[in-house]
């Protein structure tokens, strides 16, 4: 493995760590009892769907960033699923994610 390819796998792998992290944190949040006072217990409502939608785009992000490290391991990361050119290396240190070069992501 080229130190450019650890250096990817690491990054990922830190941020694969991190959004499992954050969603620990969001799981425990939603496990919290609610208030017994009626008007409390309408915002807490409100939080919890603010809390299972972060949840929702976190266990996607999470996915994404498995995607991406598999990717990596079968040497295609960093190649446009739609038009297999390069994805950018500025594109993939802002969304190391990315299956889709910028031409193909408009």
């Amino acid at each position: 493995m080229s130190a450019e390819t650890s250096a990817q796998k690491e990054d990922l792998e830190s941020r694969l760590r991190e959004l499992e992290g954050r969603l620990e944190s969001l799981k425990r949040d939603a496990a919290q009892e609610h208030s017994s006072d009626s008007a409390e217990q309408a915002q807490e409502r409100e939080n919890d769907e603010v809390v299972d939608a972060i949840g929702v785009e976190t266990r996607e992000a999470i996915a994404a960033m498995k995607s991406a490290l598999q990717r990596l391991e079968e040497g295609n990361y960093g190649i446009c699923i739609q038009c297999g050119q390069a994805i950018a290396a500025d594109r993939l240190k802002a969304r190391p994610e990315a299956t889709h070069c910028i031409d193909c992501a408009v």
